[in-house]
């Protein structure tokens, strides 16, 4: 199957590359101005990141930065050890980034791009079907601190994504599953023809080498492709659609859950319970049929993912969504649906709506 090329329109058009054994392009995404490149990999995934340095060592100086796996990787100590190596090897604005890793990667090595010289040029390689569909494209960066998730950030589009679906032929099936919450949530927020096609294809046959999971994988990222070349900074979209923030969908509970639980709880373990939970509260505001509350529990339960959680009281996770991104003062808002690919925001739902789906979802409430 030959690759797909999916372009991002805006002020800094890229593309982003699916296929399979695509390190070759990088050259010619990163150009012949660059000299340096820094290899920013998680640290037990350095045999990942070998063909990917062995293509640069062709072409620049490289400079490869092991990093601390999963979530230890976005903090404010990590970027600043980042920034320290930059420095000591002379990284200029002419310079750039290559990120290979999953989401928490993608998240750091983007961050220190952006920040590095306020801005040099980064690609990213991810190699999780997580990354893949959500971390990788649309330029959010972020670091994690002891209030919260992604609470600094910064905007900074990359130059290119290349989405090597041979990447994933090494993933751990609990990883790919992960992946699998935010192309369901694309299903639901935007196309339809997801949902389809996971309620028709045996989750077993949902491989690396799967066509079926090739087309999951470029329709998933074709959404989140629309929605950030129409809102980029999140300032939302026309006719009352939330604009980028739709992509939230699930993320206010998920953010809550993974930090209540010291990050134990994979993220797209915590998208699945976060979407059925926000299905559940909109069914409760008088928004959400009450099938299609049922579809999100049948769909995300069909590829593995968990729809209950029970392992916080309701109050612990409240507080935690009220320091979360999209909170306005002392409201929360919620992305929640009307029907399927139809998305809208909830501010201020009434807190016993909110305990009540929570009690839908098996919490204590």
């Amino acid at each position: 199957m030959s690759d797909t090329v999916l372009t991002v329109a805006g002020e800094s058009p890229y593309e982003v590359v699916v296929g399979r054994d695509l390190a070759d392009r990088l050259p010619g995404i990163l150009g012949d101005d660059v000299e340096r490149v820094a290899v920013l990999y998680a640290g037990t995934l350095g045999a990942l990141a070998d063909p990917v340095v062995d293509v640069l060592v062709e072409h620049y100086d490289v400079l490869a930065l092991g990093l601390p796996d999963g979530e230890r990787a976005k903090t404010a100590p990590v970027a600043s050890d980042c920034w320290t190596a930059l420095g000591e090897s002379g990284f200029t604005r002419s310079d750039a980034v290559v990120t290979v890793g999953g989401g928490a990667t993608t998240d750091l090595g983007g961050f220190v791009a952006a920040s590095w010289l306020r801005g040099v040029r980064v690609v990213h390689v991810p190699t999780t079907l997580l990354a893949m569909v959500d971390a990788a494209v649309g330029g959010k960066t972020g670091i994690n601190t002891d209030s919260g998730k992604n609470l600094v950030g910064a905007f900074h589009e990359p130059a290119g994504v290349l989405c090597d679906m041979a990447l994933l032929d090494s993933l751990p099936h609990a990883e790919l599953v992960s992946g699998l919450a935010e192309v369901v949530k694309c299903g639901f927020i935007a196309d339809p023809a997801i949902l389809e096609l996971v309620e028709a294809t045996d989750p077993a046959a949902l491989t690396g080498r799967s066509d079926e999971l090739r087309e999951l994988v470029e329709r998933a990222i074709r959404v989140k492709v629309d929605v950030v070349t129409a809102d980029l900074r999140e300032t939302g979209g026309a006719d009352g659609h939330p604009g980028r923030e739709a992509l939230n969908y699930g993320h206010t509970l998920a953010h809550a859950i993974e930090r209540t639980s010291d990050y134990t709880v994979r993220h797209g373990e915590a998208v699945a319970i976060g979407c059925v939970y926000v299905a559940e509260l909109a069914a409760r505001a008088g928004s959400l049929p009450p099938d299609v509350v049922e579809r999100h529990h049948a769909a995300f339960a069909r590829v593995g993912l968990p729809t209950t959680y029970s392992a916080a009281p309701f109050d612990d996770l409240h507080a935690a969504m009220k320091v979360d991104k999209k909170a306005r003062g002392n409201q929360l808002r919620f992305v929640v649906l009307d029907d399927i690919a139809r998305p809208r925001i909830l501010a201020g739902p009434d807190e016993s709506h909110l305990r009540a789906a929570y009690g839908a979802i098996g919490g204590p409430t």
